[in-house]
């Protein structure tokens, strides 16, 4: 995927459906099929307020543990300090793919608060970004075993940023949070 041209699929439910809800619904499932991913969810937050919630999780299998959380909360102060891949979105640097969260640097992951939070093995820690302000982290994520993400991975999540960070913050500002 050289062209940046997203999955028949993603650009179906992105050219038919307006409504965040909607969008978002129909894209997890598809993009982790697409991924070949084991859950893929989506945390939202106002940058204003550090309110964040994730009203978006699918899993592949019943086994993965969901994260939805559709309460609006704070942000723990702490979180900077915990996880240097949150720190890295709130600072907008590019979004992080991280092949092993067990030999993963880190500088990069926290790896026993990947495993206590997340229990995920591999995954994309995709910013999604806006005027400079983080309102929102796209999670694909494998669990069990390591993997490699590929360039077609990339791309896809890279497009994905910039066609999902408006209808994010249009999601957060319609929330007024």
């Amino acid at each position: 995927m050289t062209d940046l041209t997203l999955p028949k699929a993603i650009r179906n439910i992105l050219d038919t459906h307006t409504e965040p809800n909607s969008v978002f619904s129909a894209l997890l499932p598809i993009l982790g099929e697409i991924l070949q991913c084991d859950r893929c969810f989506l945390y939202m937050r106002n940058p204003q307020t550090k309110l964040g919630k994730v009203p978006y999780c699918w899993r592949r299998s019943l086994e993965i543990p969901e994260v939805i959380d559709s309460e609006w909360k704070l942000e723990p102060d702490s979180l900077l300090k915990e996880d240097p891949m949150f720190a890295a979105a709130i600072r907008t640097d590019p979004s992080i793919y991280v092949e092993d969260v067990e030999t993963a640097s880190p500088e990069v992951v926290n790896k026993e608060f990947e495993r206590k939070q997340f229990g995920h093995r591999a995954l994309i820690h995709a910013h999604l970004c806006q005027d400079g302000q983080l309102w929102g982290i796209l999670q694909p994520a494998v669990f069990g075993q390591k993997r490699i993400w590929s360039k077609c991975d990339r791309a896809i999540i890279t497009e994905l940023e910039s066609e999902l960070a408006p209808l994010v913050v249009r999601y957060v500002k319609e929330a007024n949070c």
